[in-house]
């Protein structure tokens, strides 16, 4: 482990509302919510000022609507967002060496041996100053030897701050704080600590390492190495995609078998094109259902590696009719495309022909010029907001923020 590392994490204060308040001063200092404005939807990002109030994300937006009643929401664009991010990104790209983009609004930056010209912690300032300059977004960030740390900082030193933890003192700036503040410790996992008496960092810090494993396994043993500041993961700036994949949570649990058949033509013709853009190919399909009753089943088939939408779209067909036999309400679907290689499709002698391969090279086509709808199966014309990214292009996906997540 090298103790001479200088680890930033940078995180933009509630990025949405920052956002739509760079656009709209009128909305400085009031409570706002964003996300989905049914009562099905969620609240993807809120303000300090609807934080006050028990808010905060993910929480229904009908709930967060009866504790804030007076609350502003909006639904959100995820195109301006996306904008706003990219901005960021374009001022740490020619800023730092060694940089990693782990979402829209999170990034983590490598200074190690920067302090030999300038200094890393002035470095990390300017740069912190120079992005709220350039793009008028509050930002927040944590410098120490690692990640981990350094994530737990940013949370500690926002709104809009900063915080440097020295070398050596990782433990003890950790040791007061709950266990919720580790990385990777969520509902189910505090649970379970909680059941054993753990709610500080430092109990954890006091635990004999084995115990920890007998407890929660190999998560026992990440949590306790993250609990005591040791983590060697490095910054990487480019991650390759293993899967990728789409779902949609319906405005209204429907038994509509065409809608829902278009649905999984649309979500798996994109996702197919996805492939093809970045050059991919699939050997897994999945398919995803969840009941009214939030009951879900997922099942999956491995197929020859293809891009092609007339070999993978039945599949996924023939996944949703052997899972939806229930006859009961359906809240979500979804499709995931997994095993993925580089690779351009490969002719099956047997099922491709030439008439299936040129309209899809002419599909592409006009894709590339005029949009991902620009042309679709008319099975899935109505699927009109399924997430259209390039998801090749070592960015992060946008957090589309008017959908139920």
């Amino acid at each position: 482990m090298n103790n001479n590392r200088s680890i930033v994490h940078m995180d933009l204060d509630t990025f949405f509302v920052s956002c739509e308040r760079h656009m709209d001063s009128s909305l400085n200092g009031k409570p706002i919510l964003i996300g989905g404005t049914s009562d099905r939807g969620v609240v993807a990002s809120c303000s300090y000022e609807a934080r006050t109030f028990g808010i905060h994300s993910a929480m229904p937006m009908r709930m967060a609507k009866q504790l804030c009643p007076e609350a502003i929401v909006l639904r959100g664009n995820s195109g301006i967002y996306t904008k706003f991010s990219n901005a960021v990104t374009d001022v740490i790209k020619e800023s730092v060496p060694l940089y990693e983009k782990t979402s829209i609004d999170e990034f983590y930056i490598d200074l190690t041996g920067m302090d030999k010209f300038f200094g890393c912690h002035k470095l990390a300032s300017e740069l912190r100053q120079k992005i709220i300059r350039e793009t008028g977004l509050p930002i927040s960030f944590g410098l120490s030897l690692n990640k981990t740390v350094s994530k737990i900082a940013t949370g500690e030193a926002k709104p809009n701050n900063e915080i440097r933890i020295l070398s050596g003192t990782e433990k003890p700036f950790l040791a007061p704080l709950s266990v919720r503040k580790i990385p990777m410790v969520g509902n189910v996992t505090y649970k379970a600590l909680c059941d054993l008496g753990v709610k500080r960092i430092q109990t954890i810090q006091d635990m004999p390492m084995e115990l920890m494993h007998k407890v929660l396994g190999r998560n026992g043993l990440v949590i306790w190495k993250k609990a005591n500041g040791i983590d060697h993961s490095p910054v990487v700036q480019y991650h390759e995609r293993k899967s990728i994949s789409t779902e949609r949570t319906f405005n209204q649990d429907t038994t509509d078998v065409t809608k829902l058949k278009g649905m999984v033509v649309a979500m798996a013709e994109n996702l197919a094109y996805q492939l093809r853009r970045g050059h991919k190919l699939t050997a897994c399909v999945t398919f995803k259902i969840r009941y009214s009753d939030f009951q879900t089943y997922t099942q999956q088939q491995r197929i020859p590696y293809s891009a092609m939408d007339h070999t993978i779209i039945p599949v996924v067909l023939d996944l949703f009719k052997k899972l939806y036999h229930r006859r009961l309400l359906v809240r979500l679907i979804g499709v995931k495309f997994s095993h993925l290689v580089e690779g351009g499709h490969q002719v099956n002698l047997f099922e491709d022909n030439e008439m299936h391969l040129n309209l899809t090279n002419a599909m592409d086509k006009m894709r590339e010029r005029y949009g991902d709808r620009a042309v679709m199966s008319a099975a899935g014309m109505e699927a009109k907001t399924i997430s259209r990214f390039n998801p090749f292009n070592g960015e992060p996906p946008p957090l589309l923020a008017n959908r139920r997540r």
